[in-house]
């Protein structure tokens, strides 16, 4: 019996097949995207079928992002945040992600402003929506267009 663990290990045609055939099955494979109607339902839940008025929210993202993997985005409500006018909820929504809703924060008299940031995943270039829930039920949004040069949230 001979030692072969010298040897270089050679590739065979079947096993250059599989190999293809996999990396082909790879590339053709995409991530679950939400879509503008996923992010409408999520809006929709979200606000209870109430219909979001534009007005008094602010974004702020930055329009242009050369890599989506860390994006920081900021949300301002003009509110006096008082017992009897506050933002009791905060709502961040997007239409490419895997998940249409980022994030939701909960707000009260207390908390002093109304006024949240975090950093999120953009997997394309998409729009960016935050609704808010004022103390008298009403909701209030704003959106945003923002173009990513290099995606995130992209393999499996």
């Amino acid at each position: 019996m001979t030692d072969e663990s010298h040897l270089p290990l050679r590739p065979t045609r079947r096993g250059l097949l599989a190999a293809g055939g996999g990396l082909m099955a790879i590339a053709l494979v995409r991530p679950a995207a939400a879509s503008l109607d996923s992010m409408q339902t999520a809006i929709t839940e979200f606000t209870g079928g109430r219909k979001a008025e534009p007005g008094r929210v602010t974004i702020d993202i930055p329009p242009l992002v050369e890599n989506g993997n860390s994006v920081p985005v900021a949300v301002r409500v003009e509110s006096p945040m008082s017992a009897a006018s506050h933002v009791r909820r905060i709502g961040l929504f997007n239409e490419r992600n895997p998940q249409p809703q980022v994030a939701v924060f909960h707000l009260g008299p207390r908390s002093g402003r109304a006024a949240v940031g975090t950093r999120m995943r953009m997997a394309d270039s998409q729009r960016v929506v935050a609704v808010a829930e004022l103390s008298d039920g009403s909701f209030r949004r704003a959106s945003v267009e923002v173009i990513v040069t290099l995606a995130a949230c992209i393999g499996p």
